[in-house]
C-alpha cells in the first residue's frame, strides 16, 4: 500500500479524531476509517501521542495530511474551535513534523473535507459557488468558486443570534438544547438562509457527522440554492486531509 498515491489522512475533531490511508487519486480510503477520542485536554502534545500511536498501529512512516478545527496560515494555527489554546501561534506542520519525523500538512479540517468533496464527491464539476458546511461538535465551512478554494472561512463563527452561529446550530446544540431533528432542522434552515444572503452559493454541501441523518430533517430547508449531503459524509476530512498533501484539489 505504500506507494506515491498512499498517504495517512488524519481529522482531528472537537470530540474525536479520525485516521484512514487513503488513495489520494482516487480519492477512496484504502483502510477502513479508525477513530478515537479526541484527548482532553487536546494539547498539540496529546494529540500528537495519539497520531503516533495510529502511526504504530498501521505500520506507517510516510507523509501525512491532517486537518485541524483551526485557522491555518502557512503551516501555523491562528485559532482553536474546540481544540485547547495553546494550539494557536503554534507551527502546527513543523511541530508535528519534529515530533512524528515525517512530512506533516496541516490545513483547516472543514477545507479538508471540501477538498474531497470538490475533487471526487458531490461538488465534482460544479464551476459556481459552492459552500460547504460541515456539522459536528462545531460548524466549518468551506467556500469554493470555480472549483478554488477561499481557505479558512470559518463561518461557524460568524455572529448569530447573539452568539456565534455554531453555539446555536451544531450537534453539540442539538444535544445541548435537546432538540429533535425538526427543531434542529429549523435552526440550521435559518442559519442557511444567513449564509445565502450573505454569499448567494449555486450549492451547499453539507458534511461532518449529522449527514448521514439528512433524509430526516432535508424537508425543514427552505433556502433558494440546492443542497445535498456530501457523498463521504463524515469520511470528507479524512480523505481531503490526505489530498491536502499532493495539492490535489487544493488550487490556491
Amino acid at each position: 500500500m505504500k506507494n506515491e498515491s498512499t498517504i495517512l489522512g488524519i481529522d482531528i475533531g472537537g470530540t474525536g479524531t479520525k485516521f484512514a490511508l487513503v488513495d489520494t487519486y482516487k480519492g477512496e480510503m484504502i483502510t477502513e476509517r479508525f477513530k478515537q477520542a479526541t484527548p482532553k485536554p487536546a494539547t498539540p502534545e496529546a494529540v500528537s501521542e495519539v497520531i503516533a500511536n495510529w502511526m504504530n498501529k498501521l505500520d506507517w512512516s510516510g507523509p501525512i495530511g491532517c486537518g485541524l478545527p483551526s485557522i491555518v496560515q502557512r503551516g501555523i494555527a491562528k485559532s482553536a474551535a474546540n481544540i485547547d489554546s495553546s494550539w494557536i501561534d503554534l507551527n502546527v506542520e513543523d511541530y508535528f513534523s519534529n515530533k512524528l519525523s515525517c512530512d506533516v500538512t496541516v490545513v483547516n479540517d472543514a477545507d479538508a473535507a471540501g477538498i474531497a468533496e470538490m475533487e471526487f464527491g458531490a461538488g465534482k464539476g460544479n464551476n459556481g459557488l459552492v459552500l460547504m458546511i460541515t456539522v459536528g461538535t462545531g460548524i466549518g465551512s468551506a467556500l469554493f468558486w470555480n472549483g478554488n478554494l477561499v481557505p479558512n472561512t470559518e463561518l461557524g463563527h460568524l455572529k448569530f443570534k447573539g452568539d456565534i452561529a455554531e453555539k446555536y446550530a451544531s450537534n453539540s446544540a442539538r444535544k445541548k438544547n435537546k432538540l429533535s431533528w425538526k427543531e434542529w432542522g429549523n435552526r440550521f434552515n435559518e442559519l442557511l438562509l444567513h449564509y445565502e444572503r450573505l454569499f448567494s452559493p449555486d450549492l451547499f454541501i453539507l458534511g461532518g457527522g449529522l449527514s448521514k441523518n439528512f433524509e430526516i430533517y432535508k424537508d425543514c430547508f427552505k433556502i433558494s440554492a440546492d443542497i445535498v449531503p456530501a457523498q463521504r459524509q463524515n469520511a470528507a476530512g479524512v480523505v481531503g486531509a490526505a489530498m491536502a498533501v499532493k495539492h490535489v484539489g487544493l488550487t490556491v
